[in-house]
């Protein structure tokens, strides 16, 4: 049920990227909107200001998502055991990342030194 998020999704939205029971659509701004289940992806008002802009690419695994920016950061949200908590790494992704590569329950980064 997009309802809640319908004036948002009605223009603008470039790529949609899915969990098992959530969604992220990407913006033509670089904004990231989702709905769905909220322990699954579908909640991420607790990183708004991180989905706001900037944003390249996203990436999901079954109950997460994470989303490459521009800047080189990469910001994940959702089910902490499938990827979506990435807190105990956080200096590692806040710049400098070139691509990231999801699997079932997590999430990996590559570097711009390898």
């Amino acid at each position: 049920d997009s309802s809640s998020v319908s004036s948002q999704i009605s223009s603008g939205v470039t790529e949609i990227f899915s969990t098992d029971t959530a969604f992220a659509a990407l913006k033509s701004d670089g904004s990231v909107v989702t709905w769905g289940d909220s322990s699954n992806g579908g909640d991420s008002s607790s990183i708004a200001s991180s989905l706001s802009s900037g944003v390249s690419e996203i990436f999901s695994s079954d109950r997460a998502f994470a989303a490459l920016k521009s800047d080189g950061s990469v910001v994940t949200w959702g089910h902490s055991d499938y990827g979506g908590d990435s807190s105990s790494v956080t200096s590692s992704l806040s710049s400098g990342v070139q691509n990231v590569y999801s699997s079932s329950k997590a999430f990996a980064v590559i570097d711009n030194d390898g």
